[in-house]
């Protein structure tokens, strides 16, 4: 048994992308899968496809940020316990932001929500990169990660990978 993945559309946008849901699932149980955290078997993780209005709100109300974002996350429990815990989190994703930056990185859609899924598991899951140490251990992850589906580095070269996480914050 594997730990089971939610999806609740809220925007009809997502609609246009194909199979949107065997792809959030997939990409969310390859990050629990190799994240260095156990998770029960029976956990839920809860993954709300919406729009930027709506993250625009979220982010406003959580972090104090009047402004959409790509994918926000909000644990349900500490990492140390999710061994234990019935539900993960939830993860919440903006179509139009994503598609503006796949759109400007020049990748497909797909692709990068397969990104932002698989890093905001990672969240869930304990890993950040507020520092370039931590942000070099989760971008790695993440790296590993996609390319078992066959997605390129999202970060670009390796060797500066934790420098550019660092200078954008």
């Amino acid at each position: 048994m594997s730990p089971s993945v939610d999806i609740v559309h809220e925007s009809p946008l997502w609609a246009e992308l194909a199979d949107v849901d065997a792809l959030v699932e997939r990409a969310a149980l390859a990050a629990i899968a190799a994240g260095a955290v156990p998770v029960a078997a029976d956990a839920e993780l809860s993954v709300l496809l919406a729009d930027d209005a709506t993250l625009r709100t979220l982010n406003r109300d959580w972090r104090g940020l009047d402004k959409p974002t790509n994918v926000l996350s909000f644990p349900a429990a500490a990492p140390g316990a999710l061994a234990d815990a019935a539900h993960c989190g939830d993860l919440a994703l903006a179509f139009e932001t994503l598609q503006r930056e796949a759109a400007a990185e020049g990748k497909p859609l797909a692709h990068h929500l397969t990104h932002l899924v698989v890093h905001g598991v990672l969240h869930l899951m304990g890993y950040d990169h507020e520092t370039a140490g931590d942000a070099a251990v989760m971008e790695g992850r993440e790296t590993a990660i996609l390319a078992d589906f066959g997605i390129p580095d999202p970060y670009g070269d390796a060797s500066d990978m934790a420098t550019e996480a660092a200078a954008a914050r």
